[in-house]
């Protein structure tokens, strides 16, 4: 199995801004060490493709109470 690399999309992103978009949450079956937290798209796919692993966007949960969150079969 390959590993996963997950990420989510940064609460504070402006679109036009030329800051980073996307945020690291976690790195599994992978031996890699991520210095940096904000990243590029480009360079996550980098260094997934460096390591063999799997990019995973996070889905994201309701902003406010009452909202109705995704539901996620976990296996």
């Amino acid at each position: 199995m390959a590993g996963k690399i997950f990420y989510r999309e940064r609460e504070k992103s402006a679109d036009k801004s030329k800051q980073p978009r996307y945020q690291l949450v976690a790195v599994a079956g992978v031996d890699v060490k991520v210095y940096g937290h904000h990243l590029r798209m480009s360079e996550l796919k980098h260094i997934a493709a460096a390591v063999g692993a799997e990019l995973d966007l996070l889905p994201r949960g309701p902003k406010h109470e009452g909202e109705k969150e995704e539901e996620i079969e976990v296996e």
